[in-house]
Parts: structure tokens; sequence; C-alpha cells
């Protein structure tokens, strides 16, 4: 009877074990199985759209609207979101500013780690612009040469005059890659939940 009964437990311990090693195995399997095959998924959990691989900016030499030089490594050291208009700055080229110096404004103490720069597209004389940005004393305002866009443009991926002129605003990281991508008419709610994502795990 103690035989039987005995042999009846390590029959249920065995199964009890390969259980729990199944429990474990599988997921290990199912990754494996993802990897293999390339699945991916289709939803991310960003708003904005991803740049995959992650681009280098460069280090091209720009203008402050005062005429002194400036490279784009001075940006290196915090999260930038750019935007890329003409001196005009159209309506649109307004709302995609106020919408950067919003979701900046939303980052609480993690504010300084944050810049935003305008960067415009032609030499035209800045006295009118300079009077449409008073309202943004802390953004860096960068004037490129018709060479430096078109360098730009290659390392950014999209034709000259695609970022030239409302193209959305673009994410960098603090090792000057280009990463993350807002077309026009995005919602700055959800770039705000980006950031405060970013921010967080970085």
């Amino acid at each position: 009877m103690n035989q039987q009964t005995n042999s009846v437990n390590v029959k249920s311990n065995r199964r009890t074990l390969i259980f729990v090693m199944a429990i474990f195995a599988l997921p290990v399997m199912a990754s494996m199985l993802l990897y293999l095959t390339g699945w991916k998924p289709s939803a991310t959990v960003n708003y904005g759209q991803l740049i995959q691989p992650a681009r280098q900016i460069g280090n091209e030499t720009l203008t402050t609207l005062d005429g002194e030089s400036v490279q784009l490594k001075a940006l290196h050291g915090k999260w930038t979101m750019m935007y890329f208009g003409s001196s005009s700055c159209s309506e649109a080229c307004m709302k995609n500013l106020y919408y950067m110096r919003q979701v900046h404004a939303a980052q609480g103490k993690e504010v300084d780690r944050l810049q935003r720069v305008f960067i415009v597209t032609d030499t035209q004389a800045a006295t009118t612009l300079k009077g449409k940005l008073v309202e943004y004393p802390d953004m860096l305002v960068w004037k490129a040469e018709n060479t430096v866009m078109a360098d730009l443009a290659k390392r950014f991926g999209v034709k000259y005059e695609q970022l030239a002129e409302n193209h959305g605003i673009y994410l960098v990281d603090p090792q000057g890659n280009l990463m993350m991508h807002y077309a026009p008419g995005s919602d700055p709610a959800g770039m705000r939940k980006d950031m405060v994502r970013l921010l967080k795990y970085s």
C-alpha cells in the first residue's frame, strides 16, 4: 500500500515539476519564436513616429539671429524639440512654436532637461521675426544657409522642401540622434506624454 502511494506521489510530483517548468519555459520559447520570425507589435506606446534607426543630426554650422556662429553639437546634453520654418513664420509655424512651449512648460522639475530650437530656413532680415518671437525668450532661434538645409534634409531622410517649411516637430536625444517625428497637426497632449515618459526613463 505504501509503495503504491509513494508511486502515485512521485508521479504527481513529476507532473507538478513539468507543469512549473513549462510555465517558465513557454514565455522564453514564445520570445524566441517572435524574434526568429521577425514579428513586431503593430502599435507602440509612443505618440510620435519613431525614427528607426536613429539618425545623427551632424554638426553643421548655423547662425543666431544676431549673426553669431553656432554648431548643432551645442544641443548635445539635453532633449531637443526642433522645428523648421521660414522667417515669415506662418500661422501654422506659430502654432507649432506654441505647442513646443506648452510641452516644455509641462515637464515640471524636468523642464531643464528639455530645450527648443527653431531653425529658420531662409536668410531674410530677422527684424519681423524677432517681433513675433518676443513671447519665446528661452527658445533657441538659429538660421540655416541653403547648403546646410540640403545636408540636414539628407540626414533627416526627407526632401529639402519638406524640411524647409512646416514638416512638423522633430525630437532629438541628448546624444544628437534624431529619434522621433510629429507630423503637422499632431496633438500636443500626445507630445507631452511622450516627453514625460522619455524624461522619466532616461
